[in-house]
């Protein structure tokens, strides 16, 4: 590289690397803490489709200059920075090359668009994590309507209304991140991902790992514990407040400090957004804030928000309405999100969608993971009661040893799990659904049945081939009206909590069941 192409490069605001099978895009303004411009995108975009077509592409690599910051937010104009920021943003999350995300330093708002996507998401001790967009009366967008109301119970509903800061090995234990690396250690990772001939996921993800650092023993993640059983007993914005006031913990005021601290209405939109997010696919996410955001710029609390707090410096922005009873729900929903907006479809570049990241098992197992294996949901693991170490280590194999993985499981399971009561140390998950919509799966060829929803029945080699029942959510499972009474009288049963169902109990019932059943497929274990 010659004198002139260098100053070149050191001027432009995104720089673009080529280094054997590795293909690198750096984000180049540390003076403006890398936030995020139009310019920035029209200079990511089409790099990012071009390598994403390249058979000597292996892996692409997402950092930036410095590490005071990975990117601190977006550099708002107009609707058209909305329009192709969230086009990139759902480019990089449907990418079909490895992307791997350095998020070493502040990552806000634009920044949080261009890693959350990503399949391999990289912490550093220099990460800051948050999206504090209601502090500016906004709401979390890039793509956040997605990823948030997908993380553990309502943590992503919280850090969306509060804007709380997540930091270091925080942002990894949080699932926010799916790797933490010490950041002297980011050079020579970047060396071993370009020298790999693979553009296999699961060989990246082993290049990785082998650079990640062991949590220490005094680790603990800020949001577990007592913080995180009051985290998900939100509900209503106003119910949430209430509910912190009565808690009166130093945790609790501080909360509902911050919480009173934001925009009314850009708290109303966001926990609403929160709850819909839940169930729409990412492409449907992005087209939904895509016109929210023209919302926002029509009538909302942004404008004002940004002139108080970045540009004057205000700690009390002038909101309107100032409070949260002055704005109900129905009138969030309707101006929101069920009135048309100037453009209601975004063009998006690639086509495809999906309801959960395709490569999530990459990370840390989440609650709802480890869920599935205490109630006997797990296939794999099948209907057996297990301990905390038999679950712990369940974990350890399925994600080849992961660091990090031990730490989790053995938070989630010290929180929503209790004794069996079976003298066996086996545990049992404490506050699981209504089995109202739950079906009937039968168990064949002798093995164990089990019931979910705190029933927690266990082997009993006493019952015949075919004549167990079991609970599950498969919804490929449709229970025969008339199975439904015998079902409840054998929850209802004091012996199904013994677990000592006899054989006449069962034998009688079986039949019937198995009758009613017929046209039912079985679902393999």
């Amino acid at each position: 590289m010659n004198r002139a192409s260098s100053l070149a490069s050191q001027l432009a605001v995104v720089i673009h690397r080529r280094k054997f099978g590795g293909r690198f895009t750096i984000l180049n303004r540390p003076e403006k803490y890398n936030a995020l411009n139009l310019e920035m995108i029209r200079s990511i975009t089409p790099q990012l489709q071009a390598w994403n077509e390249s058979n000597l592409c292996k892996v692409i690599i997402l950092k930036a200059t410095g590490s005071k910051a990975f990117c601190a937010g977006g550099d708002v104009r107009a609707a058209t920075f909305f329009e192709e920021e969230y086009q990139l943003n759902h480019l990089l999350a449907t990418l079909d090359k490895p992307f791997v995300a350095l998020m070493n330093g502040i990552t806000m708002g634009g920044g949080v668009g261009l890693s959350v996507h990503a399949p391999f998401r990289v912490a550093t001790e220099n990460t800051v994590f948050a999206m504090p967009e209601t502090h500016i009366g906004f709401f979390p967008d890039v793509g956040g309507s997605f990823f948030l109301p997908r993380m553990d119970g309502e943590t992503g509903t919280y850090l969306a209304l509060t804007g709380t800061r997540l930091k270091g090995i925080d942002v990894f234990l949080s699932g926010v991140a799916t790797h933490y690396i010490p950041s002297e250690r980011l050079p020579y990772l970047e060396e071993r991902l370009c020298e790999l001939e693979s553009d296999d996921h699961e060989v990246i993800n082993a290049a990785i790992e082998d650079y990640v650092a062991e949590p220490d023993n005094e680790t603990r993640y800020s949001l577990s514990g007592d913080i995180r059983n009051s985290i998900d007993r939100l509900n209503t914005v106003e119910e949430i407040v209430a509910v912190l006031e009565k808690e009166n913990t130093p945790w609790a005021k501080e909360t509902r400090d911050i919480i009173l601290k934001m925009s009314p209405t850009s708290l109303k939109v966001t926990l609403h957004l929160m709850r819909v997010g839940k169930n729409l696919g990412i492409a449907d996410c992005f087209n939904l804030e895509y016109r929210l955001a023209q919302k926002f710029l029509e009538k909302s609390d942004f404008a004002e928000g940004v002139t108080a707090r970045l540009i004057e410096k205000r700690d009390s922005p002038n909101w309107n309405p100032q409070t949260l009873e002055q704005i109900s729900d129905e009138e969030i929903e309707n101006f929101y999100f069920k009135s048309p907006a100037h453009s209601n479809t975004l063009n998006l570049l690639n086509p495809r969608t999906f309801i959960s990241y395709p490569h999530a098992r990459l990370g840390l197992p989440t609650e709802s993971d480890i869920k599935k294996v205490v109630t006997g949901q797990n296939r794999d693991v099948g209907p057996m009661a297990m301990t905390k170490r038999e679950i712990v280590d369940f974990f350890l194999k399925e994600r080849k040893g992961k660091i990090g993985t031990r730490e989790k499981v053995m938070e989630v399971l010290d929180r929503k799990t209790r004794s069996a009561d079976d003298g066996n140390d086996c545990v049992r998950w404490v506050n699981n659904d209504d089995f109202d919509n739950h079906t009937v799966q039968r168990i064949e060829n002798g093995k164990s049945f089990h019931a979910v929803n705190n029933i927690n029945l266990k082997k009993c080699a006493s019952v015949p081939s075919g004549s167990g029942i079991i609970f599950s959510d498969n919804p490929e499972m449709k229970v025969p009206p008339l199975v439904v009474p015998l079902i409840f009288t054998l929850l209802i049963s004091p012996l199904v909590n013994e677990c000592t169902l006899s054989y006449f109990m069962i034998g009688s019932l079986a039949w019937k069941i198995r009758k009613l059943a017929t046209s039912t497929p079985l679902i393999p274990d």
